[in-house]
């Protein structure tokens, strides 16, 4: 089935730019909700008859900014968002990429498999950026506030640091279970996206007339189907990836740890501070991408 007329032409060049520009668009609206996700995740078990750490996001809220002021939820900015053009720009690009190898002819409608394969094989390729960004991010965020000095001065020195404790191991630490996150959950990010873009398409419409309100809506609930999958693995990727060398073997082994000291509840810890966050950001970063996609188009490019 062909696409409608007038519909964007696309290619892997154009959405490697476009996915650039939404990917700052994620971490701007996106990154006070992934710092309250990563605090809650990794604060420590509650002793019998204490109180946790935070007794909940808005409670993690509250105590960050009474704390370290405003500037706290933004704690680990930095690494993402040098991090999210390539992330992001590779990411489009490869979904593109991933399309067009199962296109046996160039007007052809993927079917909701083959878009979900596409999706996938993104995440195999952004994995190999993603993960010391995330390591880097995540031990930024679960510094506190306080009396003692920060270990980590910012993303460089943190990078530094863990260079010289552990080489390049130790920048990569938690890239397997990066990969378990984020290849299901990017093959359910952009299948559930075209997904409502087509739903949402008028009859003998197209997608570049859509309504802000709509385009919106698709990217947001895509965020949600990317984090319905990928709370649990993230939750085990923040454990492993903020503990101290040598406390845990592997991926498996934070798996085993964390239901044996906490029960299966602990994988779903942050979970509402995450799915808000998926919808506001994946929101904003489809309508930058799209955005972007017009601009290019407008401009001929």
């Amino acid at each position: 089935m062909s696409e409608k007329k007038g519909a964007q032409a696309t290619s892997p060049l154009k959405d490697f730019m476009a996915g650039g520009f939404g990917g700052v668009c994620l971490v701007l609206s996106g990154h006070p909700f992934d710092t309250i996700k990563v605090r809650l995740q990794t604060m420590p078990a509650v002793p019998p008859g204490q109180k946790p750490m935070y007794t909940s996001a808005l409670d993690c809220c509250k105590k960050t900014i009474a704390r370290e002021g405003p500037r706290g939820l933004y704690k680990g900015m930095s690494a993402p968002m040098a991090g999210i053009v390539p992330i992001f720009a590779l990411c489009f690009a490869a979904n593109d990429v991933g399309k067009k190898l199962q296109m046996k002819h160039k007007d052809d409608k993927l079917s909701l498999l083959q878009l979900f394969n596409a999706g996938a094989f993104s995440g195999v390729c952004t994995t190999v950026v993603m993960a010391p960004g995330e390591r880097i991010k995540c031990l930024l965020q679960v510094q506190q506030g306080g009396t003692e000095p920060a270990k980590y001065k910012g993303s460089i020195d943190c990078a530094k640091q863990l260079f010289k404790e552990g080489g390049i191991r130790s920048i990569y630490k938690g890239s397997l279970a990066t990969l378990i996150r984020d290849v299901p959950a990017s093959g359910l990010y952009f299948a559930s996206y075209e997904v409502l873009m087509r739903l949402l398409t008028p009859a003998n419409g197209d997608r570049s007339q859509l309504s802000p309100i709509r385009t919106l809506f698709a990217g947001g609930m895509a965020g949600v189907a990317n984090w319905a999958w990928a709370v649990p693995p993230d939750t085990i990727k923040s454990r492993l990836q903020t503990a101290p060398e040598g406390t845990y073997k592997g991926w498996m082994d934070a798996y085993r740890a964390l239901i044996k000291e906490e029960g299966h509840s602990a994988l779903f810890r942050g979970i509402k501070p995450v799915m808000l966050r998926a919808f506001v950001a994946n929101a904003a970063c489809f309508f930058g991408v799209e955005c972007a996609r017009s601009a290019f188009n407008y401009c001929g490019l």
